[in-house]
């Protein structure tokens, strides 16, 4: 029977089903309609180039990033609707094929900017066939792993692995199918994230951040970034996460920094890790750089890890029924047998060549754990990446499945991957720069494997609900990896050179704690007691009930980076809460997240823009600068306003009509 349904997905596709019952598809197995076609795989490869460039600016910047589903999925939309004119319209299928296409990006952009910026900073940049090399892997890996997990987490589990962001983005596929266009939701908000993004930071008519001095409060600072894409990322992530990423910043600023101030005014000498400058005569920015960084790297790695570990029981029922699933595939066949189109996976012979074959390249390639000893330690390592990942991939697609993929705990799966890695290289001996060169590429393999599973696991559930067909899914993330893993390196070498990683433009601040991690493992030179500190902030979120990570990543990161995602997050609640019905609050909250989604994407691609002709020009772009408000204050104050502005037309935006 057609799961075909006039006014959208059937109300079976939120619940669990009843013993017996299979799901029905919006479009049924037994119909055929186009779906990996040549254009679609093209719109998927283009959008996600563009999408995966800006995502990587965005990690560097904020240490997070976004999923790209929805937005890939209305502008191909908006694209095949072009296309229609001319009598050449897409199907739902090719649609939903460009934005799994377009979708692996996102996640490969994560665990490259997450890992490899560390590279840089030893003074060791690795090259572009470096850096490719090891995205590709982790890009291939995380898709090959999930592939015998589909049938489980995908169709055995539908109703109690709700994938938030896979049944979304299939809501918004179908609502585009049946009538309506929201794809210019997303080209507002990347050309009005563009233009902001051009104002502050290229031809620099207004200031890129505001701060204040807190009176009363010795060297205690607030700031905010005008930064339209933190903006959107706050929106996206709504006011519960913003508001405590927020609480971990004010901690930071308003309590560590005028503690540590207090405490060291009197202090004779410098505080290690500080070695020339006293307490006394640090700035706010200088005081978090040389201690509350430490602090916030503790609360970050303490965080992930405790994330991990409630995972436990997830991670050891996952692997026992995942065993189980690939073993009655392989003794029953199943992939003979499995003649119903939606039902149809990449052979098992396949996922075992190709996991097998990207290990010998890790192990035989000189270049892929860059100056680490001889054959023996690139098998070791070889070996560290197959099982680390393979454990994480089934961690990664059963969390997103419950809580999403913005809650992946991929920086916990990282630093324990590096921890991990760090251990085993210790007790080897291999403790000089190729062991940590090494360590880092070993996390960044893991990193993408891990982040890209859970994209593959959501980009599976929309399939499952519209009616794709599996095996081509999984053959467009492939392609995807491989088609923007290039891309996504070339983007990160670009702002490497321009603007240089751990600057006040692009902190890398995940890639600065997987390097703090694996110099205190290896070098043993940590300071712990700012460490533990950390780690006890932490704790006390947890026993609070408090996120820990979003807290810890709060206190890890500048302030003013915190701020326009608390202004986004709450300026959503706001909006929503005024709302007159639940019809115009989803209305609301979804062209909310298209406009966002654009910010995001127009800030990035001009940041990734601003690099490249820097980097042709050889040197920065120095704009007009912002001395024509006559003053600092000045200036601030318009590029407050011009900030207030946006914020105005975004909820005009989104609240029109709705």
């Amino acid at each position: 029977m057609s799961g075909n349904n006039a006014s959208g997905l059937s109300d079976a596709a939120y619940v669990e089903l009843k013993e017996g019952e299979t799901y029905q598809p919006y479009i049924a197995a037994s119909e055929s309609p186009a779906e990996f076609t040549l254009r679609a795989v093209g719109l998927g490869v283009l959008f996600g180039i563009v999408f995966g460039a800006a995502n990587a600016y965005l990690g560097l910047r904020a240490g997070l990033t976004i999923s790209t589903s929805i937005p890939v999925a209305v502008m191909t939309v908006a694209v095949f609707r072009i296309l229609a004119a001319s009598g050449r319209r897409g199907t739902l299928l090719e649609t939903n094929l460009s934005q799994t296409t377009g979708s692996a990006s996102s996640s490969l952009a994560s665990g490259v900017i997450f890992t490899l910026p560390a590279l840089f900073m030893w003074g060791l940049p690795p090259t572009l066939a470096q850096m490719s090399l090891l995205a590709m892997c982790g890009g291939l890996l995380g898709i090959l792993f999930m592939v015998p997990l589909r049938r489980y987490l995908i169709e055995r589990e539908h109703g109690r692995l709700p994938y938030p962001e896979g049944t979304a983005c299939a809501e918004v596929l179908v609502a585009n199918e049946i009538g309506g266009s929201k794809a210019r939701f997303v080209f507002y908000g990347l050309g009005v994230g563009a233009f902001f993004k051009l104002l502050t930071s290229w031809i620099k008519i207004i200031p890129d951040a505001v701060h204040t001095k807190v009176p009363l409060l010795k060297k205690g600072e607030l700031g905010m970034d005008i930064s339209a894409a933190l903006f959107g990322v706050g929106y996206i992530l709504g006011p519960r996460i913003a508001s405590v990423m927020v609480g971990g910043g004010l901690l930071a600023w308003l309590v560590i920094i005028p503690g540590i101030a207090i405490w060291g005014d009197a202090r004779p000498d410098p505080l290690y890790p500080e070695t020339a400058q006293l307490i006394r005569d640090m700035s706010p920015s200088s005081i978090w750089t040389r201690y509350v960084r430490y602090i916030g790297a503790g609360a970050v790695a303490a965080a992930g890890i405790m994330t991990l570990i409630r995972s436990i029981p997830v991670m050891i029922e996952s692997f026992r029924v995942g065993a189980g699933q690939i073993a009655g595939q392989v003794g029953a066949g199943a992939q003979a047998v499995a003649t119903l189109r939606t039902q149809r996976d990449l052979p098992l012979k396949f996922v075992a060549i190709g996991v097998l074959f990207i290990a010998l390249v890790l192990a035989l390639s000189p270049a892929a754990f860059g100056v680490l000893g001889g054959m023996g330690a690139r098998i070791v390592a070889a070996i560290c990446v197959v099982v680390f990942a393979f454990l994480f991939v089934t961690v990664a697609s059963r969390i997103v499945g419950l809580v999403g993929v913005t809650s992946n705990p991929t920086s916990g799966m990282t630093i324990a991957t590096l921890l991990g890695t760090a251990g085993i290289f210790l007790a080897l001996g291999w403790t000089d720069i190729s062991g940590k060169v090494a360590a880092i590429t070993v996390g960044c393999v893991v990193a993408i494997a891990a982040s890209i599973s859970g994209d593959t696991s959501q980009d599976l559930k929309t399939g499952f609900l519209v009616g794709a067909t599996p095996r081509y899914q999984q053959t467009a993330e492939l392609i995807g990896v491989l088609t923007s893993g290039v891309f996504v390196c070339l983007a990160v070498m670009l702002l490497a050179d321009t603007f240089g990683f751990g600057s006040e433009e692009l902190p890398a601040p995940q890639a600065t704690l997987m390097k703090l991690v694996i110099d205190g493992v290896l070098d043993q030179s940590l300071p712990w007691g700012l460490v533990a500190m950390g780690v006890t902030i932490a704790v006390a979120c947890e026993l609070l009930r408090i996120p820990s990570l979003p807290f810890a990543v709060g206190v890890y990161l500048p302030v003013a980076t915190m701020t326009p995602i608390f202004v986004g997050g709450m300026l959503r609640h706001w909006l929503e809460r005024r709302a007159a019905n639940a019809e115009a609050r989803a209305e609301r909250r979804e062209r909310g997240v298209l406009l966002a989604s654009g910010f995001v994407g127009g800030e990035g691609l001009l940041g990734v823009g601003i690099a490249a002709a820097a980097f042709i020009q050889g040197h920065k772009p120095d704009g007009f600068g912002t001395d024509w408000t006559g003053s600092e204050a000045g200036a601030m104050l318009a590029g407050l306003a011009a900030f207030i502005a946006l914020w105005i037309w975004f909820a005009r935006m989104a609240t029109r009509n709705a």
